[in-house]
């Protein structure tokens, strides 16, 4: 556990995952994007993707299925995108590793072409 980190400080709030496993855990985003925005994040502290074991590759994989599933059935998204921030050049704020598993709807973005090429707009077309 790491202080300062707020996924560290509510791992222990189980009121707050919806669901885990041994090695991490799912929330509902406190800043979601669309509607049904989930976090996968490791009960361990490490800044990124690339500094998880591959057993928590696997129960991070694992709990991205249930979040899906869970999705599925609660709001009927038409897609989805799944986001890993690793460093603050990619955008990160929070240093402990989270993956987004973001819904989207036909509708809520007016070309959704290029999808996560967005997070640098001027690269965004290709086609």
């Amino acid at each position: 556990m790491q202080s300062n980190c707020p996924f560290c400080e509510e791992i222990f709030h189980k009121d707050k995952n919806l669901y885990e496993n041994n090695l991490a855990w799912v929330k509902e985003s406190l800043g979601p994007v669309s509607d049904g925005h989930m976090l996968v994040i490791p009960k361990r502290h490490i800044a990124d993707f690339f500094d998880s074991t591959k057993e928590e590759k696997v129960a991070i994989m694992e709990l991205l299925d249930w979040a899906k599933a869970y999705v599925e059935s609660k709001f009927k998204p038409d897609g989805y995108n799944i986001g890993v921030n690793c460093g603050q050049a990619a955008g990160q704020t929070v240093m402990h590793l989270h993956i987004h598993l973001i819904p989207r709807y036909k509708g809520d973005v007016e070309d959704p072409r290029g999808g996560v090429r967005g997070v640098i707009p001027s690269k965004i077309a290709y086609w």
